[in-house]
């Protein structure tokens, strides 16, 4: 955990959530298995239809949560029957390079490796021919990339990519324990989270109470160095990040739109700390609503129309997740149905199991994650086919 929290910054609570996740993974994906399925067995025919392993498979891992999404990879893939080879982010390989060192004492040599690089690593992985399969976490721009190169030797690939979820507040919700679940929706891992949720859309019934209710609890959020006990949020893990987030800043402040909390970024302060922001309102065609910031900055947008919010909430090139939140539970299912994203939570949010499939929409990801969904990628299907009468002719 210290060094998960040394590399990436986020807090030891934090740290050992994932450390804790990771673990889970490791054992329950160990009990999942692919058995052979009788398609036919009768007198004249016997046919099976079996998952064989695919060979090699590239590992490659983004910079947020470097060691469960590592095993969220290594896990099915090495369970599946392949060999694997770990490519850590370039601005965070410690974590990824002690996990495969870890290993080494109970796998076979050369079963589970780690390589680590800048970005031409990822690019020689991708179109080596003796890789079988890609398994890439990271932004949907690197994914093309990704699928590209994979193209060459038409390998096996899995693409879990950006996001941006809308949650979406119905009028009827309660506001008692709303803020911290919609706080923490939005703000994990200071945003820099696939999943996070990156636009708010409020009831404008309830808006002016959710907007002050969710900025006094954020308030209360200490953001600071992840080694220290009292801290909630950390620094943006990573100075091209840090550049990318002020930009967001930087645009809100140039076309005059209000913030409910922060705005302001002291860039001359040390470390890549970002402030905790919620921008007010912005048009939804603004960067900030359009684009996916991955960080400490979220717009707040009002509604009134079921229709409307679920035509806006779907107006994205991405579909990863979303969340819906309220008290009629056939509304909000019917809301949720409707929203064009591999995983929708209900009063809830971030809710992960392996045994529970992790896929995304349109531009947010090819294949699926966990489950036995998620096992099967990294599998060739192969069926066997068996004629049991004699006098067979050719």
């Amino acid at each position: 955990m210290a060094l998960l929290t040394s590399e990436q910054g986020k807090p030891r609570a934090m740290a050992q959530w994932e450390i804790d996740g990771s673990i889970t993974w490791f054992r329950e994906v160990a009990q999942q298995s692919l058995p052979d399925e009788i398609i036919e067995d009768t007198t004249d025919r016997l046919v099976v239809s079996r998952h064989t392993p695919l060979g090699v498979v590239a590992a490659i891992v983004p910079w947020n949560f470097p060691v469960l999404l590592a095993v969220w990879k290594i896990a099915p893939a090495l369970n599946a029957g392949n060999t694997v080879i770990v490519k850590p982010s370039a601005f965070i390989p410690l974590c990824d390079l002690k996990l495969v060192e870890l290993v080494q004492d109970i796998l076979p040599p050369g079963v589970l490796s780690a390589l680590s690089g800048n970005d031409e690593l990822g690019r020689w992985l991708t179109e080596h021919p003796d890789i079988a399969k890609v398994a890439f976490t990271g932004s949907t721009e690197t994914g093309k990339h990704v699928m590209r190169s994979a193209a060459g030797t038409l390998k096996r690939i899995t693409l879990e990519l950006g996001g941006n979820d809308p949650a979406i507040v119905l009028d009827d919700v309660d506001l008692i324990t709303l803020a911290p679940n919609l706080f923490w929706a939005a703000f994990q891992n200071n945003g820099q989270f696939c999943n996070a949720a990156k636009r708010l859309y409020v009831h404008d019934r309830v808006y002016d109470r959710v907007r002050d209710a969710l900025t006094e609890y954020a308030r209360t959020i200490v953001v600071g160095n992840g080694a220290d006990p009292t801290t909630d949020l950390g620094p943006v893990q990573n100075e091209l990040q840090y550049r990318k987030v002020a930009e967001y800043f930087d645009d809100c402040s140039a076309h005059g739109y209000d913030f409910a909390l922060g705005g302001t970024i002291d860039r001359d302060a040390p470390g890549w700390f970002v402030p905790i922001t919620l921008v007010d309102n912005p048009p939804e065609n603004s960067r900030l609503v359009a684009e996916e910031p991955f960080g400490p900055i979220v717009p707040l947008l009002r509604w009134s129309d079921d229709d409307d919010v679920i035509a806006r909430a779907n107006d994205t090139p991405w579909g990863l997740g979303a969340s819906v939140w309220g008290t009629d539970v056939q509304r909000l299912q019917n809301i949720a149905r409707r929203l064009e994203a591999g995983t929708v939570w209900i009063n809830e949010v971030h809710q992960y199991s392996p045994h529970q499939v992790f896929a995304g929409h349109k531009q947010s990801g090819i294949g699926a994650e966990n489950s036995l969904h998620g096992l099967a990628e990294y599998t060739n299907h192969q069926t066997i086919t068996l004629k049991k009468t004699a006098g067979l002719t050719g």
